[in-house]
């Protein structure tokens, strides 16, 4: 799991560090030749991607370090905790399956959750058979752990 977001995260600064080392300066030059620099909407576009793809790139280098300083050993075994999944039964009989992930991973509609969104803290350090209540935006919800997968079951 680490090393798969560690290669994620690798994968894309390798492509902004391209996009702001070969792509951008090629864009910048283009539209300073397009005249004056203060009325020009493609160069003020093109260095405001310049910040973004710069300030991005630092982000993901910062939470690269974090997650290689990780020790996997203080992730709980059997009990609900980074990169582990939950199946989980709302009170109205719905199940849920979730894998708890960082926020930069987390993905609704694919049953990726954040570790600290409302749903993922509830369930963190929970073990199956619990029971949990959770408050959304959309009001209290219950749900029973079902089933539980950590990293360590994978």
């Amino acid at each position: 799991m680490k090393e798969k977001l560690l290669k994620r995260f690798e994968e894309e600064v390798a492509v902004l560090e391209r996009e702001l080392k070969m792509e951008l300066p090629k864009e910048i030059q283009r539209a300073r030749e397009l005249g004056d620099l203060r009325e020009n909407a493609e160069y003020q576009a093109a260095k405001e991607r310049q910040t973004y793809v710069q300030a991005r790139i630092g982000m993901l280098r910062r939470r690269m370090n974090e997650i290689a300083l990780m020790n996997m050993d203080k992730i709980p075994h059997g009990k609900a905790g980074f990169g582990s999944t939950v199946t989980l039964r709302e009170s109205t009989g719905q199940e849920l399956v979730y894998q708890l992930v960082m926020p930069e991973d987390a993905d609704g509609d694919k049953g990726m959750i954040s570790t600290s969104s409302p749903i993922g803290r509830a369930i963190l350090n929970r073990e199956e058979g619990d029971e949990i209540v959770v408050t959304t935006p959309a009001g209290g919800r219950k749900f029973e752990i079902l089933k539980l997968v950590t990293i360590h079951d994978e």
